[in-house]
């Protein structure tokens, strides 16, 4: 039997999540679908434990702490996850309602449908030198859940942007050895992250090297280290020796089956308007990383704004007769009710 909803989410990263918020506040019920086995996309697959600055109202946040915030905030609207799954299939009905199937099975006779899929299915970018392979998720990470396991090791971070950056200041003290290789001079991270590595490179606390991996070394079925090419393939040979290694080139996205619906897209983002974030398909929401309109910023806040504005256009889809009233959060019973809280006398 297919499920039937009002609106089904494709993407629990945080634009998603905050996506069910904005929707409960409405009385909007939410179906959320994710290719993950849990909820927080990018912020919980592959950075859990990175500061994240410019969330309103917390001056420092970790990812996996604003997820879980998130997903605080949402429960009073009891939304339905469907995860370790992808849509693979989409089709606009007959009654103009759409029927969506996951790669698990699960069907949806949904009323609208909103992109929150951020880079879509994404994957990370893998080191692609001789002997990688063998020790991919043993000792070669592409991301860090637990940082506590490279205490007193010899690690190796590989990349330049801002996960290789923040990871190289979060661990330089905590190993026995940091060791960055980066295939040219010039980095893709934030300037002032830039300039602490560098500083902790002059003082000793790490070695930068700039160029290419050609070859991952084992010794008695472990891992050993990497012979690195300097500054490109045909430069001088330096052995590095590694217990383990990180990898950060940053992910390959893959829009999937999103890419087959008919929409407008663009370089890998669906085009959007900017007063109801709807696709070239009505009833087809886009919100986050996954959308592109003049002057898109690819911003957690800009996701959030996004959500908040396509939840009203949600409703005015569903009953296009019904008057929208906005009501605050602060002083609204009926919000009060939906939240689950009670007001303040």
């Amino acid at each position: 039997m297919a499920i039937k909803t009002d609106v089904v989410i494709v993407g629990a990263g945080p634009c998603g999540l905050f996506q069910v918020f904005e929707l409960g506040l409405l009385d909007i019920h939410a179906h959320v679908v994710d290719a993950l086995p849990q909820p927080g996309g990018q912020c919980a697959e592959l950075y859990p434990d990175k500061p994240i600055y410019d969330i309103p109202a917390y001056p420092i946040i970790g990812a996996q702490e604003l997820v879980d915030n998130l997903m605080e905030q949402i429960a009073p609207f009891k939304p339905e996850f469907h995860l370790a799954q992808m849509v693979e299939k989409l089709e606009r009905r007959e009654d103009g309602r759409f029927t969506l199937v996951t790669t698990a099975g699960t069907e949806f006779d949904t009323a609208t449908v909103i992109l929150a899929a951020g880079l879509g299915a994404f994957q990370p970018r893998r080191l692609k030198a001789p002997g990688a392979e063998a020790f991919e998720g043993e000792s070669i990470h592409y991301s860090i859940k637990d940082p506590a396991r490279f205490e007193g090791k010899n690690l190796v971070i590989l990349g330049g942007g801002d996960s290789a950056m923040d990871w190289v200041i979060e661990l330089h003290d905590r190993v026995e050895s940091l060791t960055l290789v980066h295939r040219r001079p010039e980095y893709r991270a934030a300037p002032a992250s830039v300039a602490k590595m560098k500083a902790l490179a002059e003082a000793g606390k790490l070695r930068e090297i700039h160029g290419m991996v050609r070859e991952v070394r084992a010794e008695n079925g472990r891992l050993a280290g990497l012979t690195v090419a300097e500054g490109a393939h045909d430069g001088e040979l330096i052995e590095i020796d590694a217990d383990e290694v990180c990898v950060f080139y940053g992910l390959s996205p893959n829009l999937g089956p999103i890419a087959e619906w008919g929409l407008d897209i663009d370089k890998r983002q669906v085009a959007v308007d900017t007063e109801k974030f709807q696709t070239s398909e009505p009833g087809i929401f886009a919100v986050g990383d996954i959308n592109s309109y003049p002057g898109k910023k690819k911003l957690i806040l800009s996701g959030f704004h996004e959500a908040a504005l396509a939840a009203f256009a949600v409703q005015k889809h569903i009953d296009p007769d019904k008057r929208v009233f906005l009501q605050y959060t602060t002083t609204s019973p009926v919000m009060h009710e939906r939240l689950g809280v009670k007001a303040e006398k």
